[in-house]
């Protein structure tokens, strides 16, 4: 006597949702911020909304974008850097000693100041990788050493009058009608296009979020975790040395005092720009935008003219600490999830 089994159909899959990722989300409320930003601006201001007043964002801030596109993938890997400041002060520092007391030829200074922020940074990240260091302390005494290295050379401040250096201060590349970019904002837009394809259309990049993720998991996998490491923080110390450059465009002088603070507002500028300060996660588009919310808020208090600079630290606080709660909030509905 056979029996019969009746097969019973499988249940059918549930729809997936359809909607915006949830690690899109940081990225999405800075844009969105500043939009708004953009818009409160132009209706409370005349002259606000045009174009040179968004261009000038960049071109002040040319520097800290490069150097924050740098510590963007340190802080997506899962660590941070702390001597970016410091590197930028010591590359003027020796820009300038090289060109204007020993008439060092500017081409060769600049490529001698890279490959010093390259191997600076590259010596970091070995010290961190090899003997497992915290990155905090290991950069922060990076950040120590380069300083102390710039009043090593003078105490005072040189100045820069070399011809090429001058000539590339005040050139300025028309976008169009009246609106101008100077060499230092198009370096720094190249460094966001550059780091943007690094980190995702590289085995470099991938790696490096692999990384952030989970360290133990990218090592099973098979992934070249040590040498990226080294690479994450040498290319960090080759971007502050490359903000340098063009920092002393900026300045036209070397000081030891140059850009103090500024490995702060490179993490602000990273951080509000959507990447998460425990890994994994990040943007080099979003810290571009990270950047220029800096810049707005700076121009807002400029444009008012009846507050203090100071307002400007004390809104970059509130939004640094708004962000912060925000990536809390991100982190545990992504662990829920």
């Amino acid at each position: 006597m056979s029996l019969a089994v009746e097969e019973q159909p499988l249940p059918a899959p549930a729809p997936r949702r359809r909607g915006l990722d949830r690690k899109y989300v940081p990225l999405l409320v800075t844009v969105t911020l500043f939009v708004a930003m953009a818009a409160l601006g132009s209706v409370l201001y005349t002259g606000f909304f045009s174009a040179q007043v968004f261009l000038n964002l960049l071109i002040d801030n040319a520097f800290l974008c490069i150097v924050a596109v740098g510590l963007t993938f340190v802080i997506v890997s899962g660590g941070i850097d702390l001597s970016v400041g410091a590197v930028i002060a010591l590359t003027t520092m020796v820009s300038a000693a090289l060109v204007e007391r020993h008439q060092w030829s500017p081409l060769v200074v600049i490529s001698l100041v890279l490959v010093m922020g390259t191997v600076f940074g590259a010596t970091m990240g070995f010290l961190i990788e090899r003997f497992r260091l915290q990155p905090f302390l290991v950069t922060l005494a990076g950040m120590f050493l380069a300083r102390g290295l710039c009043y090593l050379i003078s105490i005072d401040s040189i100045s820069i009058t070399d011809g090429f250096y001058t000539a590339v201060s005040q050139a300025r590349i028309p976008v169009w009608a009246d609106a101008q970019v100077s060499v230092g904002a198009v370096i720094a837009l190249a460094m966001v296009a550059a780091g943007t394809f690094v980190a995702h259309f590289t085995q470099f990049g991938r790696t490096v979020y692999a990384i952030g993720g989970n360290e133990q998991s990218a090592m099973l996998m098979g992934l070249p975790v040590r040498s990226t490491l080294v690479g994450v923080y040498a290319f960090s110390g080759f971007c502050s040395a490359l903000g340098g450059v063009v920092f002393t465009f900026y300045m036209l002088s070397g000081y030891g005092l140059h850009a103090v603070g500024l490995e702060l507002d490179a993490i602000a500028a990273v951080v509000i720009g959507g990447t998460l300060l425990s890994g994994g996660v990040g943007y080099v588009f979003g810290t571009l935008f990270g950047v220029l919310m800096l810049g707005i808020i700076q121009t807002l208090i400029m444009f008012d003219g009846s507050l203090s600079s100071w307002w400007t630290r004390i809104a970059i606080g509130g939004l640094l600490f708004l962000f912060c709660l925000l990536q809390r909030l991100f982190e545990q509905r992504r662990r829920a999830a």
